[in-house]
């Protein structure tokens, strides 16, 4: 760590249970972001400001108009340009430090693996339910740390899914668990602060895993609930019949 980077993160270097070994675990991480949308906008800022050394960005999108309302790592400019290559000008504009590498696709078989595989942690930022689910199995497969976050209306939710630690759920045992159907903000809404604090809470689980800091959601579900601004948190069960992970 040079003196520059020495500067720029005193504010967390000098966190005790933090410190200089913590800073220079982000500094070496590399961490896979699916998803440049309303959560992956505020993820790969935060992870970027706090010096993360490499961002690998995926995304197959294009920015829109009506996404502009909650997608704030994109600005009018970028209006039908491919996500990760705005979140890339964006990032280097905030950090020049960090490396960007981007992949303008929807991941998933081989090349899914292969950016698993290569990741300290992955943060899941997409709007699917199949990716979810492909993500989940590779991460579990390659004992990835991931880091999975939703948010609808005025509801959100994080999970942290560490197939290193024993006997744990995966994120199929969560929506064995709720029972939960996919929705979209396309057809149910979403207010805009709502994908900016779930984002955020992401990063900073991420973060505790990367640096071994703090406790993080590991086998528990954090909800909120905006309208009230309540949050509650599960201890989410280990589903012995998963179809993902029952067997690992």
């Amino acid at each position: 760590m040079n003196d520059e980077q020495l500067l720029r993160y005193s504010r967390q270097i000098m966190l005790p249970e933090f410190d200089y070994q913590g800073q220079q675990s982000l500094l070496s991480a590399r961490v896979l972001i699916i998803g440049l949308g309303g959560l992956g906008s505020p993820v790969a800022f935060y992870l970027a400001s706090a010096g993360v050394g490499t961002l690998v960005l995926a995304d197959d999108d294009v920015v829109d108009e009506s996404n502009l309302q909650r997608q704030i790592i994109h600005g009018e400019a970028d209006v039908g340009i491919n996500k990760v290559t705005s979140a890339k000008a964006s990032i280097a504009a905030l950090n020049s430090g960090v490396l960007v590498e981007t992949l303008q696709q929807r991941l998933s078989g081989e090349m899914l693996v292969k950016e698993v595989l290569k990741a300290d942690v992955v943060v899941d930022c997409c709007d699917n339910l199949v990716t979810r689910f492909a993500v989940n199995k590779a991460c579990l497969q390659h004992q990835t740390p991931m880091i999975s976050g939703a948010a609808i209306r005025m509801e959100g939710q994080v999970i942290v899914v560490d197939p290193r630690a024993p006997s744990t759920p995966c994120y199929h045992c969560l929506m064995q668990f709720t029972g939960e159907q996919e929705h979209s903000c396309s057809t149910t809404g979403v207010m805009a602060p709502i994908v900016g604090i779930i984002g955020a809470i992401q990063a900073m689980e991420a973060i505790k895993v990367i640096s071994n800091f703090g406790q993080p959601l590991v086998g528990k579900l954090l909800l909120l609930d905006a309208k009230t601004m309540q949050w509650k948190t599960f201890s989410l069960p280990k589903d012995a019949a998963c179809p993902s992970c029952s067997k690992i």
